[in-house]
């Protein structure tokens, strides 16, 4: 009989070893992807927190693949929806379907049931689809004819999306950008990078066949669990609190933005924060470690005046500067 506390993937729910499972993922996800080490470091801080990620860049670096590569290195269960715009709400929550045997309706659950859910490509379906997840992001459920269901836990949605000034792309609105945790940009790869990317296929890498790749599962649920309970007695001052609050409420008073952070984000980026310093190995927040998380925490949850936009400036240029100014708790 399985011990309860060890996973598929042989762990135990030990802090120390949970951390080292979930450092090791870096090198699992690194066999398929070259190079995008921030990337996989935030989704693994959004699955310590709870959370959800939206993965940015043009077509063709890589995202998806990243999301695929993390749920291999997962004893986890994991569906993809390729939006697109015809894609309806009932694709992705499941819906009632009539059953002549028993003259009675039975839910069918739709891909959103599962503990990993790629939201493949999500601006390119109409706001109404993209809506049907608020639901099972914000409260961990889906309502269907007036019963709510809940999802499994974890459950994190990862969405990738091509930048809005793309053809055949809807923006997403700001209630729903407001639920990702974290909104994390996948450059271009540097030179180096792209040969590496190059030389893997000439020796016959399959992006489509990751099993073959050697991508292996090294952390699951149990892991999952006491990372979290480790990050939750993660020490946060009253000075790292404030100074979270700070930067939060520069965002509002900022002449460059129209919309600043809410308590919301305050609080996202403090649990972000926690995680982080969590991951590197200590028990306590440090300013550094509030910084560090800042950009992809905060970016998406300002929106910039038009005239600040037409003189080339940006969410993340604004969040530096406010990051200089609000002073730093000693």
């Amino acid at each position: 009989m399985m011990d309860p506390t060890t996973d598929n993937a042989g762990n135990t729910g030990d802090p120390g070893t949970a951390r080292a499972s979930l450092e090791a993922l870096r090198a699992e996800i690194a066999k398929a992807v070259v190079g995008q080490d921030p990337a996989v470091t935030g989704l693994v801080v959004a699955l310590l927190c709870r959370g959800h990620v939206l993965l940015e860049g043009v077509p063709g670096v890589a995202k998806t693949l990243l999301v695929r590569a993390l749920a291999s290195a997962l004893e986890l269960d994991t569906k993809r929806v390729q939006f697109t715009p015809d894609l309806m709400p009932s694709d992705v929550t499941g819906s009632l379907v009539y059953d002549t045997r028993t003259a009675e309706f039975s839910f069918q659950p739709g891909p959103v049931f599962t503990n990993l859910l790629l939201a493949d490509e999500i601006n390119r379906t109409p706001p109404k689809t993209q809506s049907s997840l608020l639901e099972a992001m914000e409260e961990r459920q889906v309502t269907v004819d007036g019963t709510p269901r809940p999802l499994p836990d974890p459950f994190l949605v990862a969405a990738t999306q091509n930048p809005v000034e793309y053809e055949g792309t809807y923006p997403l609105p700001e209630a729903q950008l407001d639920r990702f945790l974290l909104k994390l940009t996948i450059p271009l790869p540097s030179r180096q990078d792209e040969i590496d990317v190059l030389t893997r296929h000439a020796e016959g890498f399959n992006p489509r066949d990751l099993h073959a790749a050697g991508v292996r599962p090294v952390a699951g649920p149990a892991d999952l669990e006491a990372a979290r309970a480790a990050v939750a007695k993660t020490t946060v001052s009253p000075e790292i609190t404030a100074y979270v609050v700070d930067i939060c409420r520069a965002t509002r008073e900022s002449p460059s933005l129209t919309l600043g952070v809410s308590p919301r984000g305050a609080t996202a980026l403090l649990a972000t924060a926690r995680a982080w310093a969590w991951l590197t190995g200590r028990d306590y927040v440090t300013p550094d470690d509030v910084k560090a998380l800042a950009l992809p925490t905060l970016r998406h949850r300002v929106q910039l005046r038009p005239e600040a936009e037409m003189e080339g400036v940006t969410a993340d240029s604004v969040i530096n500067a406010i990051l200089a100014h609000v002073p730093v708790p000693r």
